[in-house]
C-alpha cells in the first residue's frame, strides 16, 4: 500500500475561503434548503464539516456530481446512507438538463413545511431560496447552470473557479445562491485529504504528485485490481511505488532511458481522473458516520 498522507505543507484554506465562510452565514437567514454538492467518487471526504455545523438547523439534499466517473454500485449504497441520516440524495451528471428534474423535486420535498408555513401566513408563491454549497471543483456552478438553463456562472476543472456568493432566478420557483468551493482549515493530511487532492479540490501546484499516484496504486491494487491490468497491462509489480515506475514506462512517461516519475504520476492522476481507469470510488458508506 502507498502512503497514508501528503508529504509537505499544504496551503488548504486560502484566505478567500474564510471570507466566503462568513459573508454565508450572513446570507444563510434567506436561505430554506441547503443543496449539499459532493462528488460521488468522495462523498465523505467532499462534506465540509464547517458547512455542515453552520447549517445544521436547514433542511439539506445532497447531489452527488460526476457519477459517470464513480462505481455505480457504491454510489446507490451512498444514497441509501444519506438517505438514513435524513438528507435526500441523489447522483446526477451536472451537465444534463434532463436530470435536473428529480433535483427539483428534492428541493420541493424538502421545502415543503417552510412552505406550508407561509401559506399559513398568507404568504404565496415565494420562491424556494437554495444555498449550492460543497468544496472546490465538485461542480456546483455548472448543477446551477443546468438548472437555469443557461452559462450564467463561471465554471471549470480546477479549484477556486467561483470566488462570491452569486444569486440567480432560473424560474419563479425558485431563487439559487451558488458559493464558492470551501475546504477547512483543520485537514489531518490523511486519507481524506489524498481523495480531496486525487479528485482535483486541491491545487496541484501545491502537491506531491508521487506520493498521490503511489497512494491511487495502493488502492486501486486492493480495490480495483482490474483497473490497472486493463489499463496497463498484465505483469505489473506488486510494489505500488514500482508499478508506477512500470506504467510510466509502458506509457511512454521518460526522459531519455529513465522513467520520468514526475510524468507517470501525473499520467496516472490524469487517467484516474478523466475516467481512463474505469469508474472508481474512493470511499465506502459503511466508513462514514
Amino acid at each position: 500500500m502507498g502512503p497514508d498522507k501528503i508529504e509537505g505543507a499544504v496551503n488548504w484554506y486560502p484566505g478567500h475561503m474564510a471570507k466566503s465562510l462568513r459573508q454565508m452565514t450572513q446570507e444563510l437567514g434567506k436561505v430554506d434548503v441547503v443543496l449539499m454538492i459532493l462528488d460521488a467518487r468522495i462523498p465523505a471526504s467532499s462534506i465540509n464539516p464547517d458547512i455542515m455545523k453552520l447549517t445544521e438547523n436547514k433542511k439539506k439534499v445532497v447531489l452527488m456530481t460526476k457519477k459517470d466517473l464513480a462505481d455505480p454500485g457504491k454510489t446507490d449504497r451512498w444514497i441509501r446512507r444519506f438517505e438514513e441520516k435524513g438528507m435526500p440524495a441523489a447522483a446526477v451528471d451536472s451537465r444534463k438538463q434532463s436530470e435536473m428534474t428529480v433535483v427539483r423535486r428534492l428541493v420541493k420535498e424538502a421545502s415543503k413545511e417552510k412552505r406550508e408555513r407561509d401559506l399559513r401566513r398568507g404568504i404565496k408563491n415565494r420562491p424556494v431560496r437554495i444555498m449550492a454549497a460543497g468544496i472546490p471543483n465538485a461542480g456546483k456552478s455548472t448543477i446551477l447552470n443546468t438548472l437555469s438553463r443557461k452559462a450564467s456562472l463561471k465554471t471549470g476543472n480546477k479549484p477556486g473557479v467561483t470566488r462570491g456568493e452569486q444569486w440567480i432566478t432560473p424560474d419563479k420557483d425558485i431563487m439559487l445562491l451558488d458559493t464558492p468551493g470551501l475546504l477547512w482549515p483543520k485537514q489531518d493530511q490523511g486519507r481524506g485529504s489524498m481523495d480531496l487532492a486525487l479528485t482535483g479540490s486541491i491545487n496541484d501546484d501545491i502537491l506531491d504528485l508521487r506520493s498521490l499516484s503511489i497512494y491511487l496504486i495502493g488502492f486501486l491494487m486492493d480495490a480495483y485490481p482490474e483497473a490497472l491490468v486493463l489499463r496497463y497491462g498484465d505483469g505489473m509489480p506488486d510494489d505500488p511505488e514500482e508499478a508506477l515506475r512500470e506504467a510510466g514506462r509502458r506509457r511512454g512517461a521518460l526522459s531519455g532511458e529513465e522513467v520520468d516519475m514526475r510524468a507517470a504520476s501525473a499520467l496516472v492522476i490524469n487517467d484516474f481522473r478523466s475516467g481512463r481507469l474505469g469508474r472508481i470510488t474512493l470511499e465506502e458508506p459503511e466508513d462514514w458516520t
